[in-house]
């Protein structure tokens, strides 16, 4: 049976990108159209449309916990402190294991939007090497954090 790092990991490496690959994963155990997530997430892959800011791993994690925690209409904002509180666990977490959450940090200083940045990203297999790991690395976070046992 496929693990959910392997269910992202797969998507990822069909041609999608971090944070669909994310958001997709979780979409059925959260009840959320699938197809849904891939638009939604779309613009978010490679530190939000290669601008390189932060992972889109992290940020379609971060939905991931929007839809599982976030505040709807007719709640208190318990439900935003909440979800606040686990964004930043996550992000913490992410940063002790790759030491940032920063996508352009996390590749090296690699420049996505330039040929010779996308040359350097394909050279030094970086997909496989980096990407990959920040997404498994963000499913394993997500899996413990909405996990039966730690739901608030």
């Amino acid at each position: 049976m496929k693990t959910q790092s392997d269910v992202a990991t797969e998507k990822f490496l069909s041609g999608y990108n971090c944070a669909q690959s994310v958001l997709w994963s979780f979409s059925p155990a959260l009840r959320f159209d699938p197809e849904s997530a891939l638009k939604i997430a779309c613009g978010f892959g490679a530190g939000m449309a290669r601008r390189q800011d932060i992972c889109g791993a992290v940020t379609g994690g971060l939905m991931v916990l929007g839809l599982k925690f976030g505040r709807g209409e007719r709640q208190d904002r318990t439900a935003t402190d909440e979800t606040y509180a686990k964004t930043q666990d996550l992000m913490c977490r992410f940063e002790a294991r790759h030491g940032s959450c920063n996508c352009r940090q996390l590749l090296d200083g690699c420049d996505l939007t330039t040929e010779d940045g996308l040359r350097r990203f394909k050279e030094k297999d970086m997909l496989n090497h980096t990407c990959k790991a920040c997404i498994q690395t963000v499913v394993g976070i997500l899996e413990d954090m909405i996990s039966p046992t730690k739901e608030s």
